[in-house]
């Protein structure tokens, strides 16, 4: 990677430019991102999957711009317009809006006033005003009074015309421009369309809104931006155009040199009309542009930080479960698993009206659990997810028997997916939306790699974000996640395997085939034998497999294969064995760290060796905890300014946190009803899936709207 482009990404990530060029080195020899962060942190001084991942990004953007530059080159090239200094500027160009301001004059055309004035010869005219070159401009356009030129005023027109554009595409003058817009407000104005469409009432904030492009929250551009491509609203910039105006002719002169008198006056207004016909828009175009980027960027950051939340959601673990999908008309759909997760029996109840089969729900709820020894009951939070929860839990059961409500968001997706018709091709969608709610309490990272993110109900305005760069935040989250935890070689399914480091469907697939024919792997290495899973592969993938009750008791570890030797001197100068040693926080107290670093393995992965040998393969996420609503809210009728509730945070954005209170709407904590003195990020204080207590501030009926505050 060029020195350009390292020395920008150090300043912008606040790091040392050998990390990056290292990390560049790595990512560029086929290292994955997880790989890097846990495994060569000697090489890039420590840097963590978000960093690793940062670099990432701006590798692939400079990769692209790099195609764009030779490009760029190419076509001025033909032109016979690039000169050495041309050249200097656009290879030296980290910025694509300064990389395509530089191309601009030089890109080819459509028919414009500017280009009909060029084909009638007045070019030169142009240029002899532009340059000041003619004291009187009047006198020189005679000249060019012939042909397709009626009249003075004519060729000077044309000139001006000549003038407005290359104004209008001086690279300078653009970016002083930009610098003004940067620093006016976001004017919005309802249209007429607006003012009588339904749809657009719920833009009703913004019909005559007004705020600095600097500061304006992300959330809020973006709804004003989808209101104005769906025809609700007029956006624009509050920049003065006569300032504007007066701007562009005085970067025109510091540039060039202030013309004579007369040739100054055809300038001027040339600036005016360049920038009322060609610049405003424009410029405005591209500084809303910007702040989206800006805004798409934080709503993506925000969008990751609950799909983390979301996936490193307490696991149950192997319990058998029965998990019910609620309804009342169609009855509540329920299936049994068995530890792993496997369909053991599905039926329908039906407890609820219109049906109402009470006494049948209960016998067949109480049978089930006898006969497939049920230890946990995973009940669907949607459409009488609250009735069913209060219902299962009014039967009975024994004590040993936990009951969990579990999000249904994306259950439905999966249910409709080729996974869930690969996985259960002999039931239909409600038998397997019920076994994803049951194994989603299970292990929800298991689960939940199946369904695609933006089906779970968390971010804010995902539909219009940059995509591309939504869809590498999510995969790097999921990657992330399940690398983090670690995957259980001998039972992850294939849709868990493909987002190990390394690995992918293909080889995911391979993985699960080997297993079918050779059974269960006892040693990491027998991986090597996998069809199409090669040396380097192995390397990204083995530190995050486990294999439990393998051969080496490593091999249930995140100590990656290749530091195994490391360990086995550990071990042989304690005197005991690996075995021994694994697992063992009072010998492993007994290592210096410094003893065993060396050129390849240094301080921080020996470290990280040691941490792994106290507590091999140790699940960083917590244990599921039950939880109830309160029995005195069943309506938003029920709530009352100043109660206290028990609630689950459902979704964080920008400006506040969603909580599941018991009702079919959820409560809004306003960022400003954290409780944290200047608190404006929800996620500092909260997270997805936690259990908190509330205070109702106030209840719109009308609108299904519910203010809360956080209790400390």
């Amino acid at each position: 990677m060029k020195e350009i482009y390292i020395n920008y990404i150090s300043s912008l990530l606040q790091v040392k430019p050998w990390q990056v060029e290292n990390c560049s080195a790595l990512l560029a020899d086929g290292c994955t991102i997880p790989f890097i962060s846990r495994y060569r942190k000697e090489r890039t001084g420590g840097l963590d999957d978000v960093s690793v991942a940062e670099v990432k990004h701006w590798c692939d953007v400079f990769d692209a711009m790099e195609k764009r530059k030779a490009s760029i080159l190419s076509t001025v090239q033909e032109q016979g317009k690039l000169t050495p200094e041309l050249r200097s500027r656009i290879e030296g160009s980290v910025s694509p809006t300064e990389l395509e301001d530089l191309y601009l004059p030089y890109r080819p055309k459509r028919k414009t006033r500017a280009t009909v004035a060029v084909t009638k010869g007045l070019e030169p005219l142009a240029d002899a005003i532009w340059s000041g070159k003619t004291a009187n401009p009047s006198r020189e356009a005679e000249k060019y009074v012939k042909g397709e030129v009626a009249s003075v005023e004519e060729a000077i027109s044309g000139a001006r015309d000549i003038i407005a554009e290359r104004l209008g595409e001086t690279a300078t003058i653009r970016e002083n421009l930009r610098g003004v817009f940067r620093t006016r407000r976001v004017l919005s104005k309802v249209t007429k369309q607006g003012e009588s469409a339904p749809e657009a009432s719920k833009y009703r904030s913004y019909f005559n809104f007004s705020m600095p492009v600097r500061s304006i929250p992300a959330h809020n551009l973006l709804a004003l931006l989808r209101a104005e491509k769906e025809g609700w609203l007029k956006l624009s910039i509050d920049a003065d155009p006569e300032r504007c105006a007066r701007k562009i002719y005085d970067d025109y002169g510091r540039s060039v040199g202030f013309p004579p008198a007369a040739s100054g006056a055809i300038v001027r207004e040339a600036a005016e009309d360049s920038y009322k016909r060609l610049l405003e828009s424009s410029i405005t175009g591209e500084v809303l542009r910007e702040a989206k980027e800006k805004a798409d960027i934080e709503s993506v950051r925000i969008f990751g930080e609950n799909l983390r939340q979301l996936l490193l959601a307490a696991p149950l673990g192997g319990k058998r479960v029965m998990a019910l999908d609620p309804g009342f008309r169609t009855g509540c759909k329920v299936v049994c698993l068995d530890a792993q997760g496997n369909l053991l029996h599905y039926e329908t109840i039906f407890p609820h009206p219109p049906v109402a089969k009470k006494i049948q729900a209960i016998t067949a709820i109480m049978s089930m659990v006898e006969e497939f020894d049920i230890e946990a009951i995973a009940i669907g939070n949607g459409t009488a997810g609250r009735e069913t929860e209060e219902f299962v839990r009014k039967v009975g059961l024994p004590d040993s028997v936990r009951v969990f409500s579990v999000s249904e968001d994306g259950a439905s997706v999966y249910s409709a997916s080729d996974i869930a018709r690969e996985e259960f091709p002999e039931y239909d969608v409600t038998v397997r939306g019920a076994v994803s709610i049951g194994r989603r309490l299970m292990d929800p990272l298991a689960e939940l790699v199946k369904i695609d993110p933006r089906s779970l109900g968390i971010g804010q305005y995902q539909h219009d974000v940059d995509q591309g760069l939504l869809r590498e935040q999510l995969d790097n989250t999921v990657s992330s996640c399940v690398n983090c935890v670690g995957v259980n070689l001998n039972t992850s399914s294939p849709y868990l395997l493909r987002y190990v480091s390394g690995i992918g469907p293909a080889l995911a697939g391979a993985i699960v085939e080997w297993r079918k024919v050779h059974g269960a792997f006892t040693d990491r290495n027998q991986l090597k034998d996998v069809p199409r899973l090669g040396a380097k592969a192995f390397e990204q993938c083995a530190g995050f497999l486990r294999i439990r009750g393998g051969n080496n008791p490593l091999d249930c570890s995140a100590v990656h294969p290749e530091a195994y030797p490391v360990v086995d001197r550990m071990a042989a100068d304690l005197g005991v064995s690996v075995r021994d040693l694994v697992g063992n926080a009072e010998l492993c107290g007994k290592i210096r760290p410094e003893d065993y670093a060396d050129d390849r393995f240094g301080l921080p992965t020996v470290r990280d060796i040691l941490k792994e040998l106290q507590r091999p393969g140790l699940d960083p996420r917590d244990t599921a905890e039950e939880f109830s609503f309160s029995d005195d809210v069943h309506d938003i009728e029920d709530l009352k300014p100043g109660m206290e509730l028990p609630g689950i945070v459902t979704n964080l954005t920008a400006f506040g946190a969603f909580v599941d209170i018991g009702l079919h709407d959820n409560g809004l904590i306003h960022a400003s009803q954290m409780g944290v003195k200047g608190m404006a990020v929800p996620s500092r204080v909260l997270k997805l899936h936690q259990k908190i207590r509330v205070s109702v501030i106030s209840v719109d009926t009308e609108r299904n709207r519910i203010s809360l505050r956080l209790l400390k």
